[in-house]
């Protein structure tokens, strides 16, 4: 099966710029088209549509155009390392001890709601960030709360989708943090979830299958790659522990169409062939997932979407 033949199941797989950080903006897009990728999450960065510097609206309807010609959707992503502080990684974020901090990452996030609706994305990324040191968790989390007014705010009049990821090591670290969250908001219309499947296979209790299909309400967004149990490490497929076919088809029965997206940051000195060999293998995997149900089988090699278990090995 070949980068260019429909999956067997109706999802939409995509790209994230932060693995392609070697690259033109126009130069990924169309390479992503020409690998027959449904679309791209868009991290707003220095290099990549750059939120802070100035023509940010005629640069915006530039990209806007150059994603219709390449037939791509496209998801707004946020989690650029150094976009606001040349020194502190993802700082300030919603945490920050200082007011005006907070406010920078706020209005970051209200320009990215504004770039989002411009480019007609289908959701908007975000996470919580870390908790400060001398912070106590429930400071933290009033914090948070706080912050997300305005940015919830931009998001319903934009008609945008907010989607926090849960991300190891950050306040909102869990499904069940999310949870948290969005029970604190009193359920805000739109507040949703980005999944991380690489983070389910990480740290929650759940197998990745399952997470989906737990937060499949909530659903707005979805990261891929593999991962090992107890390892914050984003890995090409078949490098992990996850088996992707169950999780495909979880994803496809909870009516998720928005884009499920290839997220390997630290592999952008390779982005071009990393990007190349990640959409086969969900198409084989998507592929396996009609073979499992039609009784038919494929016997896996090594590094096939089903050449482990789901779950972890490890404890």
């Amino acid at each position: 099966m070949t980068a260019h033949e429909p999956p067997a199941l109706p999802l939409r797989f995509g790209y994230g710029t932060n693995g392609l950080t070697d690259l033109r903006l126009d130069d990924a897009l169309g390479l992503l088209a020409d690998l027959g990728y449904d679309g791209v999450g868009l991290t707003l960065d220095h290099m990549h549509l750059d939120p802070l510097a100035p023509g940010l609206a005629a640069r915006t309807r530039h990209v806007a155009r150059r994603l219709d010609e390449l037939g791509l959707g496209v998801t707004v992503e946020t989690g650029a390392r150094y976009v606001l502080d040349p020194r502190r990684k993802h700082g300030p974020s919603l945490l920050d001890p200082d007011p005006g901090d907070r406010a920078r990452r706020v209005d970051l996030l209200v320009r990215a709601v504004q770039v989002a609706a411009d480019l007609g994305a289908h959701a908007v990324h975000c996470f919580s960030g870390t908790v400060p040191d001398h912070t106590d968790e429930d400071t933290a989390w009033k914090r948070l709360t706080e912050a997300f007014g305005p940015v919830l705010d931009a998001a319903s009049s934009a008609g945008v989708p907010l989607a926090v990821e849960p991300e190891p090591g950050h306040l909102l670290a869990t499904l069940a943090d999310f949870h948290h969250l969005r029970r604190a908001l009193g359920d805000p219309e739109p507040l949703g979830l980005t999944l991380d499947i690489g983070h389910c296979q990480c740290l929650e209790p759940l197998a990745p299958a399952d997470c989906v299909r737990e937060a499949a309400p909530w659903l707005r967004h979805v990261q891929i790659e593999d991962m090992r149990r107890g390892v914050h490490e984003h890995l090409p497929f078949g490098d992990g522990e996850i088996d992707f076919p169950p999780v495909l088809a979880a994803l496809a029965a909870t009516g998720y169409r928005g884009l499920t997206v290839v997220e390997l940051p630290r592999h952008s000195h390779a982005g071009p062939r990393f990007a190349a060999h990640s959409l086969p293998y969900l198409h084989r995997a998507a592929r396996l997932v009609a073979e499992r149900t039609t009784g038919t089988s494929t016997v896996p090699s090594h590094g096939d979407p089903s050449a482990t278990p789901e779950g972890s090995s490890t404890p």
